[in-house]
């Protein structure tokens, strides 16, 4: 195994399969991500909710976040344990996670699906952060893009399989309209339990195929807040200018997530009824075509490693949302279905680009003993979108867009090519 030096301790230098296998448990965390995206509004609709008040009922996402990743970074960077400094958040989150998704499509009530929403989403955020630093502790620089982008790639493939999974059951026999005695679909009973059993395997075999390396001393310069918001005084440049691009970028891909469901149900099924054949037709929709753009998604993020190294990871990223933003644009006045997936190639490629470049943009703008904390309050570049999402959507959907998801979508296209200037300001590897 030949080692590197690449201005920190030396790395051993992985195959391509030991990366594959030390990114399999992405698979299922983005599994249960991709649950979340395109099942929980449906979710919340049937069990009684108005689509003007669904961002607010998805605030779990990015409060969690908010709070948790940064903590848990922290945390992490300076935890030594037998199993690894990283491992031991890996498994707790996964098993909390693995048991709020076994139990979410049983909620009697918007009020249960909630709460169980809450708890879930933190456990993905105790699992997630520090999933992110351990590729960047595990891979030299050489390495880390091919590693953050096969994230990217087990991200798409992952959402590919969940948004997929109700349709494959539908065709192996799954009554399309057969319904719990809440309500919710039989079809999301099964996905949700699949999800669980996905979710704590996939990470369980990644920690064992690949563990971490040993951790350096802990430099233990401030208590755990004091040494998140040290790093938030002295966040490199490069990191910084990346907020802007975040923000738009962010609650771009919330106005899609949260509203794409109910664009197709009035555009092309004509029924804005949650309890209507239409509207669960609509789901189902959205679900083939969700696991058409991650697929692109998980395509392109490999076939973007060498695009990236040539032109640029930030020239790269601000022309795949342009696509997506065309995406958004064009989905409002889209009536045939088929006509969906051509649209959706945009928003794939958009989506492959945000879960890998930017964290390409970052590795090398961070110090390694940092790497852990970074990542975490990189995370709220994400998060406080969704939280202003979450917010501000309730406020101007009847005002600004009278109750028309259509309208939503648009909103969020004009938001990409916003977010597509504002990385071309980046300028990663300058500090500042």
């Amino acid at each position: 195994m030949t080692e590197v030096a690449n201005g920190e301790k030396s790395k051993p230098i992985l195959s391509f399969w030991r990366i594959l296998l030390m990114n399999f448990g992405f698979l299922g965390l983005q599994f249960s991500f991709g649950l979340q995206q395109g099942n929980m509004g449906p979710i919340y609709s049937y069990l009684g909710a108005s689509q003007a008040v669904l961002p607010l009922l998805n605030l779990a996402g990015p409060v969690t976040g908010l709070l948790v990743q940064p903590l848990i970074g922290a945390l992490s960077d300076r935890t030594r344990t037998r199993w690894g400094r990283r491992v031991p958040y890996f498994i707790v989150g996964a098993l909390i996670c693995s048991l709020c998704l076994f139990a979410m499509p049983y909620s009697g009530s918007i009020a249960v699906a909630a709460a169980l929403l809450w708890i879930l989403v933190a456990a993905n955020n105790v699992t997630m952060e520090p999933y992110r630093a351990y590729v960047s502790d595990r891979l030299s620089a050489d390495q880390r893009e091919l590693g953050f982008l096969t994230q990217s790639s087990f991200t798409g493939l992952a959402q590919t399989l969940a948004y997929a999974a109700p349709a494959v059951l539908v065709i192996l026999g799954v009554g399309r309209n057969a319904v719990a005695a809440n309500g919710i679909p039989v079809v999301t009973h099964i996905v949700f339990v699949i999800g669980a059993v996905v979710s704590i395997s996939t990470i369980l075999w990644s920690v064992l195929a690949v563990p971490e390396l040993p951790a350096p001393p802990v430099e233990a310069r401030h208590s755990t807040f004091g040494e998140i918001f040290s790093a938030i005084r002295e966040m490199p440049g490069p990191m910084r200018r990346m907020g802007l691009m975040s923000l738009f970028q962010w609650y771009a891909m919330s106005c899609y997530w949260g509203y794409v469901i109910y664009s197709i149900s009035e555009t092309v099924y004509d029924t804005n009824i949650a309890a209507s054949s239409g509207f669960r037709s609509a789901v189902l929709t959205n679900g083939d075509i969700g696991a058409f753009y991650n697929l692109i998604a998980a395509v392109a993020a490999y076939a973007m490693v060498p695009v990236s190294r040539r032109f640029g990871p930030d020239k790269v990223h601000a022309l795949c949302l342009v696509a997506a933003g065309l995406t958004m644009l064009a989905i409002p006045f889209i009536h045939d279905r088929d006509w969906l997936f051509v649209a959706a190639i945009g928003v794939g490629l958009g989506w492959g680009s945000i879960m890998g470049n930017p964290y390409v943009m970052l590795a090398d703008s961070i110090p390694a003993a940092r790497t852990g904390v970074y990542m975490g309050i990189f995370n709220m570049f994400i998060v406080i979108p969704m939280i202003l999402f979450s917010i501000t959507m309730p406020l101007i959907y009847s005002t600004l867009f009278h109750d028309h998801a259509p309208d939503a979508l648009l909103f969020g296209g004009v938001l990409m090519f916003l977010a597509a200037g504002s990385t071309m300001l980046v300028r990663p590897g300058v500090r500042s």
